[in-house]
């Protein structure tokens, strides 16, 4: 039995065929080219579809089901994508349109929760109940499954995790409001920390990883120059690592899962980043005296995740 799992993103639309043992074996990808009429974004998403099934040397009909991950609001009972600004959606039908033109049953999820539900059966969740995933990228994403389902609320937009505060009155965030844990812990948000440092403190070593062109910091560079012992960057990691602290241990608190697993690029730190974060929401956790604790860890599948896990969309 295989199915096909569409990971619709603003940059590129990326489509694998994934077997019963969680393994992408084709793969399709090409580029949104967002905004654009939604016809023709749902075109490519079959010409990525159809490049992967080609590719896993399938037909279509060899997929059992298809299922899709997309940034907005989404109505899973009726495959309906009511908002995504980055996309240009707007009550778009979604599910019923690829269903026309690939003639398969389509399944469709919020982009993130799908991630989630993909590290879930087949990546740092595996095996537990109930799971948490957050996503450091541009904002931080984030994703729950209580009791083996993904929970989005009544309204379906539940899950936004990083859009609960942890500085009152603090960094203003995209979503309107101030002190989100997104402008605080995202990958945006430790670039901006790292450059604020370098203006700060010119003698840093950062300027030297970076070429001294303050346009090329990336979400590495504090943490490369932190590695080399330089103050200013250990400086920049902490505050970071303690922003990204009090989040987690807000949704711990909140939830209480089995495992919390932290994906992004910034998770490719390791033991570096994970292990402090550890430290510091054990002392903030209030069941810390309880014989079972969250287990923190890094996500494990990366790009895949999306992929995978809107391709068992169908088996919730």
């Amino acid at each position: 039995m295989y199915r096909l799992g569409i990971d619709l993103g603003g940059t590129n639309i990326a489509t694998g065929v994934v077997d019963e043992n969680f393994k992408i074996i084709g793969s399709g990808k090409v580029k949104t080219n967002a905004p654009r009429p939604a016809e023709e974004i749902v075109d490519d998403m079959v010409k990525s579809a159809l490049m992967a099934v080609k590719d896993a040397n399938l037909t279509i009909n060899d997929i059992d089901s298809i299922g899709v991950g997309t940034p907005g609001s989404v109505v899973q009972t009726t495959g309906v994508v009511t908002y995504s600004n980055n996309l240009g959606f707007y009550n778009l039908p979604l599910a019923e349109m690829l269903e026309k033109k690939l003639g398969k049953k389509v399944y469709i999820e919020n982009d993130a929760n799908a991630a989630t539900y993909g590290e879930y059966i087949a990546g740092a969740g595996k095996g537990a109940e109930n799971f948490v995933a957050i996503t450091l990228g541009t904002g931080v994403g984030g994703g729950i499954i209580i009791g083996g389902k993904i929970y989005s609320g009544s309204n379906f937009a539940g899950g936004e995790l990083g859009h609960t505060v942890i500085q009152m009155n603090g960094e203003a965030c995209t979503c309107g409001r101030n002190g989100c844990f997104e402008a605080y812990a995202s990958a945006t948000a430790l670039i901006r920390q790292t450059k604020q440092a370098m203006i700060k403190f010119p003698e840093s070593k950062m300027w030297e990883i970076c070429n001294k062109d303050i346009n090329s910091v990336s979400g590495r560079t504090a943490f490369d120059g932190a590695r080399s012992g330089d103050e200013a960057a250990i400086g920049v990691v902490n505050d970071y690592i303690n922003y990204l602290s009090v989040g987690i241990a807000n949704i711990i608190n909140t939830f209480q899962p089995d495992v919390l697993c932290v994906g992004g690029g910034i998770s490719n730190e390791g033991e570096y980043l994970m292990a402090p974060i550890r430290k510091l929401v054990k002392g903030e956790n209030y069941a810390r005296n309880m014989e079972k604790n969250t287990e923190i860890k890094a996500a494990t599948l990366g790009n895949d995740a999306g992929i995978i896990g809107a391709a068992y969309l169908g088996e919730i």
